[in-house]
């Protein structure tokens, strides 16, 4: 009755943040379907399906676009305008299982999301994918802003696979971020414990003493099972989303890192291949030759470290470069070019350091762009659900009319409630109304949502109308409905026809 878990890629430009799910129960899925790519754009995506059962075997890059449709592999690569071109060495039998699916979604104008085939479990580990699963996630990891773990709170498991997964993502600590998701489906003090165990089995993996930041939440549109740690889900989901939302403006920043690395990984490499073109005899004996210098790389390693002052962590993994040495001869290795190191030395030395205030002076110009827009990031900053944002104390005067509206025939059953809860001068302060709408447990980015399409005449409070129309939504949407864009005119209130809501 178990459900393998999922990792996808959310990227920005050449960046991808990578997440990964364990597996989740049958019962969890039915009762509550989640994704979190949908979650974040809170708009379904083309050809895809949430069931009982894995939905799909396919990498799935979601990305912007006018016309909604989806983009098989084979095609997707050849296409210069998407970045996707050096997938095809990895031949046919994954470029069958790759496709696109284009939206035109606010959130994919500034980040693309990769959802990628569930993580094997159990007897299915033992099944052939057909093309090597690590080394696709590794090309990724390298181009990644960003890598997040996501793991659900009721089952932490981690499978064969999924450690193999994680050994793709070796090199990129820095990038790694974990979310325990689902945490609303266990108490407090079971929450602690699963931390615990998290914590323990995530070191057991990565076997580095650093600890990971995990976030802890539930990232699904749907009520909260148990509300005990609200506060906390709240605190934590600004952070993740900050996080994420910060990713477009520090681009340039992780492009010149990545271009720091990748030429400190091209210094350590010109010397090893020079050094083993070196010892090779001219004549005889090359191939018992070869296999010693092979055998003794860590020792050659050891002495390029000496020779040329290079720290140990810019090496390469020693037992992945003796396998794939196997394959190459040699002698027809380059000797090392002395002026092409010069400027190497130079690129590290002064040419980069004289970018950097060009970067500072980016991000203070970037620093009052808004970031990723749209879908669950829109309710994150809304009304009094966003944590010190300020409000209107005047008071308004709401104008009953008689018409057609949508919400007229509930509305006697919201006025008692809204009555209930005194309003001053007509109105609900929004600290008030905020009380009111957390207890149907919805999250706080879609109660921030209903708030923004509530509050018509951006008072910073609700008149009845106005909480008629939030309960409304609220009502729809715990119902299993999804929430409009904008408002439709059939959902204004009739005091406020005047009002353009956006």
């Amino acid at each position: 009755n178990l459900l393998n878990g999922e990792i996808f890629h959310l990227f920005y430009c050449r960046g991808v943040f990578v997440f990964t799910l364990s597996k989740k129960s049958k019962q969890a899925i039915d009762s509550l379907p989640m994704r979190i790519d949908r979650y974040l754009l809170e708009q379904e995506i083309p050809g895809s399906r949430v069931g009982p059962e894995p939905t799909t075997d396919c990498f799935t890059a979601i990305m912007h676009g006018d016309v909604e449709g989806v983009i098989p592999g084979n095609a997707l690569i050849v296409d210069p305008n998407k970045p996707f071109r050096k997938l095809n060495p990895f031949g046919n039998t994954f470029l069958n299982r790759f496709q696109c699916a284009q939206m035109n979604n606010q959130v994919l104008e500034s980040i693309s999301v990769i959802d990628t085939p569930g993580i094997l479990s159990g007897a299915k580990q033992r099944v052939s994918r057909g093309y090597d699963f690590p080394a696709v996630l590794r090309w990724f990891a390298e181009r990644v802003d960003r890598i997040i773990l996501l793991f659900d709170a009721h089952k932490l498991e981690i499978s064969d696979e999924f450690s193999e997964a994680i050994g793709a993502l070796k090199g990129n600590e820095d990038k790694l971020r974990v979310v325990l998701n689902k945490a609303d489906m266990v108490g407090t003090q079971q929450l602690m414990r699963v931390y615990g165990a998290l914590m323990w089995s995530l070191g057991k993996v990565f076997g580095t003493p650093e600890v990971l930041r995990v976030y802890i939440g539930s990232f699904w549109s749907e009520p909260l099972m148990v509300a005990d740690n609200r506060k906390l889900f709240e605190l934590e989901e600004e952070d993740l989303f900050a996080d994420i939302q910060n990713l477009p403006r520090n681009a340039a920043l992780r492009k010149l890192n990545d271009l720091v690395k990748r030429a400190r990984l091209v210094r350590v490499h010109a010397h090893i291949i020079s050094y083993l073109k070196q010892e090779m005899p001219s004549v005889f004996r090359k191939d018992n030759k070869k296999k010693n210098l092979i055998y003794q790389l860590p020792v050659i390693f050891s002495k390029i470290q000496l020779a040329h002052n290079i720290s140990a962590g810019d090496f390469p993994d020693c037992a992945k470069m003796q396998e794939q040495l196997m394959v190459h001869d040699f002698t027809k290795f380059k000797t090392l070019k002395p002026n092409l190191m010069a400027a190497l030395d130079e690129l590290l030395s002064s040419d980069i350091a004289k970018l950097m205030p060009l970067l500072r002076q980016e991000e203070l110009e970037a620093g009052d762009q808004p970031g990723v827009q749209g879908g669950a990031f829109l309710g994150t900053r809304v009304g009094p659900f966003t944590e010190g944002d300020p409000f209107a104390e005047e008071n308004g005067e709401a104008e009953e009319e008689e018409d057609t509206w949508v919400v007229t025939k509930d509305k006697p059953k919201y006025d008692e409630i809204f009555y209930n809860l005194a309003p001053n001068e007509g109105k609900l302060s929004g600290t008030k109304a905020k009380d009111w709408m957390v207890s149907s447990r919805l999250p706080n980015s879609v109660l921030g949502r209903i708030w923004k399409l509530s509050d018509v005449d951006r008072d910073g409070m609700l008149d009845d109308e106005e909480f008629a129309l939030a309960s409304h939504l609220i009502e729809v949407k715990l119902e299993g409905h999804g929430l409009p864009p904008e408002l439709p005119s059939r959902l204004v209130p009739p005091s406020k026809p005047l009002y353009n809501h956006y």
